[in-house]
């Protein structure tokens, strides 16, 4: 991926796009907004036979499940030098965090809210932001 890049993201899916809008990749998080896992009262964890409540289980496994997505996400923004942010909710914020852990959050121009965008959509916003960013002031 190239050096100035823009993204949408949710829990869900993150669409990254070079700032020419001709570079387009989508992840999708396999999740679902609220996070349902089987189980009692009590379950046993990856961790071994340690036990903990169901919804301390399903916390967990949600937690694991993000940091997973989120260092995906990551490792396609590794070598930008500029980065805008896009979304809806609160991802976009868990992002900038995770970017500020990285040594990646000086290359962050831009965080803005944005509903629901096509890749087309996602694309000219991007385009447009570098675009602007590359006019001479004055």
């Amino acid at each position: 991926m190239k050096e100035e890049i823009g993204l949408w993201i949710d829990h869900k899916k993150t669409v990254i796009v070079n700032s020419t809008g001709d570079e387009i990749i989508t992840l999708n998080s396999n999740m679902e907004k609220h996070v349902r896992f089987s189980g009692g009262a009590h379950g046993k964890t990856a961790y071994g036979a340690q036990y903990f409540p169901a919804d301390d289980q399903q916390d967990r496994r949600f937690v694991e499940h993000l940091n997973k997505y989120y260092s995906d996400v990551i490792a396609h923004l590794r070598d930008a030098k500029a980065i805008v942010i896009m979304g809806p909710g609160e991802a976009k914020l868990e992002l900038e965090k995770r970017l500020e852990h990285a040594g990646l959050k000086e290359y962050i121009l831009n965080i803005e809210t944005a509903d629901k965008l096509t890749e087309r959509q996602i694309a000219a916003r991007v385009k447009q932001f570098f675009a602007g960013q590359k006019q001479p002031v004055g």
